[in-house]
């Protein structure tokens, strides 16, 4: 069944928003606080891991680095499409329509767990791949792993930022819907070297959630989401 493997994603992360935010009410403040913490630490390494891995070679008994112009090319061209676009601003926009039909109007964290949660779900090649997989072999195997990793991370979110969390099965449910149901027209442009880029940049910008979630919005995340379409396109050159 085509979009099998999206369908089950949504409900492990709508699930672990809804046990996630269970937990949290009874956890004491300075317990969330540790959680929210850990949770930034293991999102940083997962996506520095991410990144050393495509980033660094290793041949004649030391190691390189390989695609820096590639990556700085397209989170400079990427950044000032989407400032131009002002995704980050219309995420939010989304989260507080989200916020306000959902009834959690009250809820000042909402927005900021909407769109973190969101950010760290959605970037990533598994989202591509696996959506590809599951449209054109009715392969759910990759949507499936990914399932896992979200559950476990939406867990551990909603349990110290709140509800927000949860909601990110949205924008989850509509790309990779949206993948699996173009997936046809998509799977001859997604070379080996298109998703190797689309790996690269999208580990460097889940370290940037991780960064977020330690110190704050530092980071205007959302904003830099175009920078994986200028990796997929930078092939071509």
């Amino acid at each position: 069944m085509p979009g099998l493997g999206t369908i089950v994603n949504v409900i492990a992360i709508a699930a672990a928003g809804v046990i996630g935010c269970l937990a949290g009410e009874r956890i004491a403040p300075r317990f969330q606080d540790t959680l929210m913490k850990a949770t930034a630490i293991a999102v940083l390494f997962l996506g520095l891991g991410g990144t050393m891995a495509q980033m660094l070679t290793f041949k004649h008994g030391s190691f390189s680095t390989q695609g820096t112009m590639m990556l700085i090319g397209s989170l400079a061209i990427g950044g000032l499409i989407g400032e131009w676009l002002r995704i980050e601003d219309r995420f939010a926009d989304f989260g507080e329509w989200l916020k306000k039909k959902t009834g959690n109007a009250n809820d000042q964290e909402f927005i900021e767990a909407f769109v973190t949660a969101s950010l760290t779900v959605c970037i990533g090649a598994m989202a591509i791949v696996g959506s590809i997989e599951d449209g054109i072999l009715g392969d759910h195997s990759i949507l499936f792993a990914k399932a896992i990793l979200d559950f476990v991370i939406v867990l551990v979110m909603a349990a110290s930022m709140g509800r927000g969390c949860g909601f990110a099965a949205v924008p989850v449910g509509i790309l990779q819907g949206t993948v699996t149901l173009f997936s046809e027209l998509l799977k001859p442009l997604m070379t080996t070297a298109v998703m190797n880029n689309i790996s690269y940049i999208g580990s460097v910008l889940i370290f940037c959630v991780g960064i977020n979630l330690l110190w704050g919005n530092k980071i205007r995340v959302a904003n830099l989401l175009p920078a994986l379409v200028i990796g997929a396109i930078w092939v071509v050159f």
